[in-house]
């Protein structure tokens, strides 16, 4: 039997052709579905209604929509259509003819398959139907994808079955009929999703301006919490951040409407519960149902009064990989959160993390603000290695200082070794001091930039980060300061922008640091300098004073004694005694006389003038009485610029010096004298390899009080160092000594270089 079957030919082509039709005119409408002037698919159903009826003359046709997920009709989708006249069905009342639990489009939906109601004898037509005379029904499914969608009701009052034209031409229509649902569906899908991004997006930004509005970090992290579970539909909700020691999560923040004080002691790390599980996997977790295996073996209520059904929670994790803590919501209903959900929390834990580096790192800047104020520099140098090391979650970190060509180490965190000094050229750290920028590595044992790649490994160094000490000034960097982690650590944060800041935060810190020092001591030695000429013009009019009555009391002295012997010759010839205490008297007097212009010459205003280091340094090795034991080597001095001092004060200096070391040394060894410009200043190292000077007597060495070995010299009053530490602030400059007390002593002078006129 072929299509046409029951059908005279003109009827036939003359209803393929008005299908044919229909099925044009009805895929134009699902094509406009979702435009302006077609809004749903109610539009399309009501032409494959209409369409069907007249593919099946004197049919009636209703389509159901279909939640294939709640396995229900959608009665309020009925879209419905059949012939006018007195003998047609009353479709208009929608209530009459709801689908029955059991009746032929349950069946059609349970098969996903076409049901004929002439070819199951089980079943019966619809009571409201067959109250109206109908006597067959077809039920076709709508399906797509494998999902029923909808359904489509044909009616017939006649007692026949349905043609193969007519069946084909339904199928046709089921068919566009899915696709109408489907598409409908699809476009309220992608709508309602844009709508509850949009929503998300607006309560994002209005976070970040809340976030950001907030001082303290546990109100920063409330109202987080709160928007996380206003956005989640989450019920309760907890903060827990990681200790300082890394071993525990302890409760900071929770919300929520819970019936007693919800359980906030302190989790260790390693406990057997889901938020712990989370911090050791690092990964985030939507748990369905918390009765289920094996979360109901690990679950840790936060009320013990409530039941909990469903968990989301997400591990803290910065920039540099840092496991800041942990994010936790709960709700007493099964399957409360999903993905969606999780990268919404995901979200918010972002906010926390840069809250709480934000919090971190501003209370760290704030605590070396007053610590470069009330503490010294070598205090200040070690508190910002230790924050490196705290702020940025590494191994270990290094303070490195620009000394000529090398890079000495001022200061370290994390109870390594370091190599004391390194080369400027040639290594790492130098490389961004020369450079005046950051620079990376990603694993110091195989890079050759690396200077100690031996130490790196033997310590298990990796990544490194390293920061110049930048003045603002022309000229090299300061030094640098960097931060080196080790292998088993997570996190990258040579890779980390947010890690280069907090670094280079710390190194302005550093400068701040090391500038104050600087201009404390210049004003330190300012000041003492003040003092000392303001001491020294008062003790010069005395001094003036004394020789001046010295000169005339015991410079009469050698006057008489010489008149004694003109006057008395017989007497001191026949009496040896008399003429030799005679003699002797003469010349203690003389002797003590110019040991008092000798000394007190240096209370008098100094002349300061451009004065050649290396020359005051030659008359002093010839103004001292070294033994032939001691050595003296010099290097540096040569090309050393102008100096401004005194000459005569400078060549004391420098004589009571040599002096001193080769006394050290008791006659024998080897001093060392050498030379260094810098912008501002000229640094000389006298050096000894003697028994040195133990580190308590450091300062002790520069009192007037002190007796040390130059009391033991002829003509010296004993006054050796502190005559010199004094010319030296009257000059302008300084002097410091180092020593261990066991390898020998260095004393490092420096002096202002004479200022080149432009």
């Amino acid at each position: 039997m072929n299509i046409q079957d029951n059908l005279l030919p003109s009827e036939a082509d003359v209803r393929l052709l008005e299908a044919l039709a229909s099925l044009n005119q009805i895929s134009g409408a699902i094509n406009r579905i979702g435009s302006e002037d077609v809004i749903s698919s109610a539009d399309s159903l009501k032409l494959i209604v209409e369409s069907a009826i007249r593919v099946v003359p004197g049919s009636s046709a209703v389509i159901y929509t279909y939640d294939e997920i709640h396995a229900r009709f959608e009665t309020e989708s009925r879209v419905a259509a059949g012939p006018e006249g007195e003998n047609a069905l009353k479709l208009n009342h929608p209530v009459d003819d709801l689908p029955r639990p059991n009746g032929i489009g349950r069946r059609a939906v349970g098969r996903r398959g076409n049901v004929l109601s002439y070819e199951e004898p089980d079943l019966t037509i619809h009571p409201f139907y067959t109250a109206q005379g109908v006597k067959a029904v077809g039920c076709f499914p709508l399906i797509v994808v494998k999902q029923v969608v909808g359904v489509l009701y044909i009616y017939l009052c006649e007692d026949r079955p349905f043609s193969r034209l007519e069946l084909l031409m339904l199928d046709n229509f089921v068919n566009q009929a899915a696709m109408a649902i489907y598409h409908t569906r699809r476009l309220a899908s992608v709508q309602r999703d844009l709508e509850r991004k949009n929503d998300e997006l607006n309560r994002l930004n209005r976070a970040s301006m809340l976030i950001s509005s907030r001082l303290k970090l546990e109100e920063t992290l409330e109202a987080i919490l709160h928007l996380a579970l206003d956005m989640t539909g989450g019920h309760y909700g907890i903060f827990r951040l990681l200790d300082r020691e890394g071993k525990n999560l302890v409760t900071h923040v929770f919300a929520g409407n819970y019936k007693t004080r919800p359980q906030t002691e302190v989790l260790p790390l390693e406990s057997n519960s889901i938020m712990a599980y989370v911090a050791r996997s690092r990964q985030p977790i939507v748990i369905a149902d918390l009765q289920a295996e094996p979360w109901s073996k690990i679950y840790y209520p936060l009320d013990a009064s409530m039941l909990m059904r469903s968990e989301l929670a997400v591990p803290l994790i910065n920039a540099s990989g840092r496991l800041e803590g942990v994010l936790n919501l709960e709700s007493p209903d099964m399957g409360a959160f999903d993905e969606n959900h999780s990268h919404i929390l995901q979200t918010m834990g972002a906010f926390a993390v840069t809250a709480i580096q934000e919090v971190r790192l501003l209370d760290a800047l704030q605590e070396v603000a007053r610590e470069i104020i009330t503490q010294s520099c070598p205090i200040v140098l070690d508190r910002l290695t230790s924050l490196a090391c705290d702020l940025l979650n590494a191994s270990v970190s290094a303070l490195w200082l620009r000394r000529d060509q090398e890079l000495v180490l001022a200061s370290s965190c994390g109870g390594y070794v370091h190599s004391e000094n390194i080369p400027l050229e040639g290594s790492l750290t130098g490389q961004a001091v020369l450079k005046g920028e950051a620079v990376v590595a990603e694993d110091v044992r195989e890079d050759p930039r690396f200077h100690r790649q031996d130490l790196a490994k033997s310590q298990n160094w990796m990544r490194a980060l390293i920061v110049p000490l930048l003045t603002g000034e022309p000229g090299l960097p300061l030094g640098a300061i960097g931060v080196y982690s080790s292998e088993p650590e997570p996190g990258r944060f040579a890779e980390s922008d947010w890690d280069k800041k907090v670094l280079t935060f710390l190194s302005h810190y550093a400068v701040l640091a090391l500038q104050n020092e600087s201009r404390q001591q210049a004003l330190r030695s300012a000041q003492e300098q003040r003092s000392v000429a303001e001491t020294f013009a008062a003790v010069g009019d005395i001094a003036s004073n004394l020789l001046h009555h010295l000169n005339n009391k015991v410079g009469t002295i050698p006057v008489r004694v010489q008149s004694i012997q003109d006057k008395c010759i017989p007497a001191l010839q026949s009496d040896p005694y008399l003429a030799n205490n005679l003699s002797e008297i003469e010349r203690c007097a003389m002797e003590a006389m110019q040991t008092v212009r000798d000394n007190l010459s240096h209370l008098r205003p100094i002349r300061l003038e451009p004065v050649h280091i290396e020359a005051r340094i030659e008359e002093a090795l010839h103004a001292a009485t070294l033994p032939p034991g001691i050595t003296v080597q010099r290097e540096g001095l040569s090309h050393l610029p102008l100096v401004t001092a005194g000459r005569q004060s400078l060549t004391f200096v420098f004589t009571n010096l040599l002096e001193n070391a080769a006394d050290a040394m008791q006659g024998i060894g080897t001093i060392s004298i050498n030379g260094y410009a810098a912008a501002k200043w000229v640094e000389i190292t006298l050096s000894d390899n003697g028994p040195g000077i133990s580190p308590e007597l450091h300062d002790r060495i520069f009192e007037l009080t002190y007796s040390g070995r130059a009391s033991q010299r002829p003509g010296k009053l004993g006054f050796g160092l502190w005559w010199v530490k004094t010319l030296m602030t009257r000059l302008g400059g300084s002097i410091t000594v180092e020593s261990d007390g066991v390898h020998g002593t260095i004393f490092r002078l420096r002096l202002p270089r004479v200022e080149e006129k432009s």
